[in-house]
């Protein structure tokens, strides 16, 4: 089983954040620049939030507020899950799954050092789909060697 720390070797280790006092209407900015559905929201170096287009959709646009006028901390999901590296791709997904979240912070030792999206968790359990398959065909066809 694949875990979260292999995944992040495989993929860029940027990540994009915002301050509570971000305004709302700069954070989309940011999200559309980067093509990310998601920021996570750091204060004094924690990870104090995360504020998703489901955020912006439920609780500005659904309440009738201005994206220009309030803060994302106003908005943002204060209640964060979070993974740790040796969490398996298929616990990432359960939780994902069970918790409709699209985006898992991972931390070490109270450190950010990455995130995971539902893009990363798929993508990675269809390459390992893939590799499981190509072995049977091989295995059924005599052309596996052990």
């Amino acid at each position: 089983m694949s875990t979260v720390k292999q995944v992040l070797e495989s993929k860029s280790s940027e990540i994009w954040s915002v301050t509570p006092e971000t305004r709302v209407y700069e954070a989309l900015q940011m999200m559309a620049d980067k093509d990310i559905g998601g920021l996570l929201v750091i204060k004094e170096g924690k990870l104090v939030g995360i504020f998703s287009e489901r955020d912006y959709a439920r609780k500005v646009i659904l309440e009738g507020k201005s994206s220009k006028d309030i803060p994302v901390s106003e908005i943002m999901t204060q209640t964060v899950l979070y993974v740790i590296p040796e969490t398996t791709i298929e616990e990432c997904m359960v939780l994902m799954t069970a918790k409709h979240v699209r985006h898992l912070p991972i931390l070490e030792n109270d450190q950010l050092i990455g995130i995971l999206t539902i893009g990363d968790v798929v993508k990675k359990i269809i390459s390992q789909q893939q590799f499981t398959i190509h072995q049977l065909e091989k295995y059924i066809t005599g052309g596996y060697v052990s």
